[in-house]
């Protein structure tokens, strides 16, 4: 079998759509028994070690899923508004794997917006 460089490898997921990769991803993570989102705890749990300095002028805000609350379908819905690309599955998913970040990196006015959207519909949400 030939071996397909990076860049090649990267082409390829770019012809893909959201849910096609995401069944990659599950694919990958089965084949080879990993997570692909332990990384990305591991580098939020060591971001607040850097200081108080670094908290003060935080401008990207993740997103975090408590609880769903009583009134889960309507934080799948909002879910499913927030995180372009995703079906109703996922969401689902999503929605029933909190605590999760369901959006990450976003300035403060959009993880307020966010926020607001997703308590509305019933959902325990902070902002990290």
């Amino acid at each position: 079998m030939a071996k397909l460089s990076n860049d090649e490898l990267l082409e390829a997921f770019k012809e893909m759509t959201l849910l096609e990769l995401s069944e990659f991803v599950k694919l990958f993570e089965d084949t080879f028994e990993v997570t692909a989102a332990a990384p990305v705890a591991v580098a939020a749990a060591g971001a607040p070690a850097a200081g108080g300095e670094a908290a003060a002028e935080q401008d990207e805000f993740d997103v975090v899923l408590e609880s769903a609350g009583d009134k889960k379908i309507g934080v799948i819905k909002v879910v499913r508004e927030l995180v372009s690309g995703l079906g109703l599955k996922e969401a689902k998913d999503l929605v029933e794997s909190a605590p999760k970040a369901i959006i990450e990196k976003v300035d403060k006015e959009a993880a307020e917006a966010a926020k607001t959207k997703l308590e509305e519909a019933g959902a325990k949400v902070t902002l990290k």
